[in-house]
């Protein structure tokens, strides 16, 4: 069974999308829908843009999603079994399966990075990488500090994104390394993404989502929130809007895909992070990108 696994920020890059663009007439036309929709031309940004400038989360997270979604929808033959998407990601799995239309995609994506820019202003907060300790151990340091800590992204075996006020990370890294840690890194992030501290983001976007029309998907997503798979449209919503606040849980989505009998994970989407982060989780099976 084929997976398609759509990457979240972070994977942008400048120049992407521009030969899509180029040499397919539909996806010409979804870019240009996108400039009309977001009122100011990104395709500008995404293809000639600087790093600074694409960096932006009301630029970053709307680029990554047309490039994924743009990337899918004009492949000859794209027929997902299932789907996932990392953090972003998951609302370019949402149009992929046809959850969301394009449009409304967009517009969701788009109100999504405009809140949490919010919700970061409100509260100066980051993230950190820690490398090489399991995730008991993150969870235990990050619930001993006095401050907001939270483990926020499980990566794969080993690799865990935690996320909290400026304090509270740099005392975690510190505990973090005491407990062995290979590595604990400051990520260059504007705010604590899947924290308690976006929460005026997941209020702001709850209103948005309910207001969306969702459809019955054509195959089932893996959500971040409980890596359940999900066809029901209710529950998809429900969950999407607890994503900002809750965790990814990256690792155990792809085991669950796995155990349900996916043998192939299709990267769609700017750079191949999560091919990498696939074969970490389940070395036996083929991974590639569109």
């Amino acid at each position: 069974m084929k997976a398609y696994v759509f990457p979240g920020q972070g994977a942008q890059f400048s120049g992407m999308g521009k030969e899509l663009y180029e040499s397919n007439p539909k996806a010409k036309e979804l870019f240009d829908k996108a400039n009309q929709i977001l009122g100011f031309n990104i395709t500008d940004i995404m293809f000639e843009g600087t790093a600074d400038e694409l960096k932006q989360t009301k630029v970053t997270q709307p680029a990554v999603f047309l490039h994924s979604v743009i990337l899918a929808l004009t492949t000859e033959g794209f027929k997902p079994d299932m789907v996932a998407g990392h953090s972003l990601g998951e609302f370019s799995a949402l149009v992929s399966n046809q959850t969301l239309n394009f449009e409304d995609g967009l517009k969701l994506v788009y109100q999504r990075a405009l809140a949490m820019q919010k919700a970061c202003e409100i509260n100066p907060s980051t993230m950190a990488a820690i490398l090489g300790l399991d995730d008991k151990v993150v969870e235990d340091v990050c619930s001993s500090i006095d401050e907001v800590v939270v483990a926020a992204n499980y990566n794969c075996p080993g690799q865990l994104v935690i996320s909290g006020s400026n304090k509270g990370i740099e005392i975690a890294c510190e505990k973090m390394k005491e407990a062995g840690a290979k590595r604990a890194l400051p990520l260059p992030v504007g705010g604590a993404f899947h924290s308690p501290l976006m929460e005026p983001a997941r209020t702001e976007l709850a209103s948005a989502i309910e207001n969306t029309a969702f459809n019955k998907p054509i195959c089932p997503v893996y959500q971040n929130v409980n890596a359940q798979p999900s066809s029901d449209v209710d529950e998809i919503k429900k969950n999407l809007i607890s994503q900002l606040t809750a965790p990814v849980r990256w690792t155990q989505s792809v085991q669950n895909m796995v155990n349900d009998g996916a043998t192939e994970f299709i990267e769609s989407g700017p750079g191949k992070v999560l091919q990498g982060l696939v074969k970490k989780i389940a070395p036996e099976v083929e991974v590639r990108s569109i």
